[in-house]
């Protein structure tokens, strides 16, 4: 009776391959994205083309509407613009929500990297009166129109107080998530945080190119703003940072505005 009879020869047979050294060391792994956003570019596009066609149909019809029911209008009216463009953001931040919580099963400020600041925010509000004056001093080396359409909107003391009102409050609020929110993070993961600032904040400043009949001195001084805002969203990593900064500056720009012109009650010397 032979004792190695089950003893499995093969395990050393000369045609075995020799044992594979081990791996020395934890295993390679992919760098992090800087920003890892749940959409896609194409979302950031249609919400962007909501964005700006909205507002428009809300105005169109709100124009209809007011010439038929109610008084004679101008095409252009401070306003009915400033109605229909509250009215297209709530349609639009309906959307995103409902697309972000519906698809995603997510909570909406969380997936946007809302992150409120609950301390250091007076540093924020004092970052964005700083640089309200930074801006200004640098106005004053670049070309700047004496009029631009814009200022349509300070055309009444009604209209200044209703567009005040809103640049610092929805205003705002709707173009930090638009802009820090969906866009910045979709492009950090592809291109990086450096490049996703400048291009955030260029962008920025040219969405506010029509208003400014897209001369190139304010144009510039609004994509500075722009990449700062942006700045202090990808170091704070909070949309809520942003967003007071970007208050702050409006509250500045406003309370200028309104001691320089007796109470939006001389909104004449706005263009002199």
């Amino acid at each position: 009776m032979s004792s190695d009879s089950n003893f499995p020869l093969n395990n050393f047979s000369s045609s075995s391959e020799p044992p594979q050294p081990e791996q020395i060391g934890p295993p390679e792994e992919k760098p992090t994205p800087v920003e890892n956003p749940l959409w896609s570019g194409w979302v950031v596009l249609l919400i962007a083309a909501l964005t700006f066609l909205l507002p428009s149909v809300f105005l169109l019809a709100a124009v209809l509407v007011t010439r038929k029911y109610f008084h004679p209008v101008a095409a252009f009216d401070p306003v009915l613009a400033l109605v229909a463009e509250f009215a297209g953001y709530i349609a639009v931040l309906c959307f995103m929500v409902m697309f972000i919580e519906g698809q995603y099963h997510v909570s909406f400020f969380r997936a946007i990297g809302w992150n409120w600041p609950r301390k250091h925010w007076l540093s924020l509000v004092g970052l964005g009166v700083v640089l309200l004056f930074a801006i200004q001093g640098i106005g004053h080396f670049l070309p700047i129109p004496k009029e631009v359409p814009f200022d349509k909107f300070f055309g009444t003391t009604r209209d200044a107080y209703l567009t005040s009102l809103f640049a610092i409050s929805f205003g705002p609020f709707m173009e930090e998530i638009l802009f820090r929110g969906f866009l910045y993070p979709v492009l950090a993961r592809r291109i990086g945080m450096m490049a996703s600032i400048v291009l955030t904040g260029v962008a920025f400043g040219l969405v506010h190119g029509l208003q400014l009949s897209f001369a190139w001195g304010p144009v510039l001084m609004i994509s500075v703003v722009g990449i700062v805002l942006t700045t202090v969203r990808a170091v704070k990593r909070s949309v809520g940072a942003s967003m007071i900064v970007h208050i702050a500056y409006n509250f500045t720009l406003t309370a200028l505005t309104f001691v320089g012109t007796d109470g939006f009650r001389h909104l004449e010397k706005l263009t002199q």
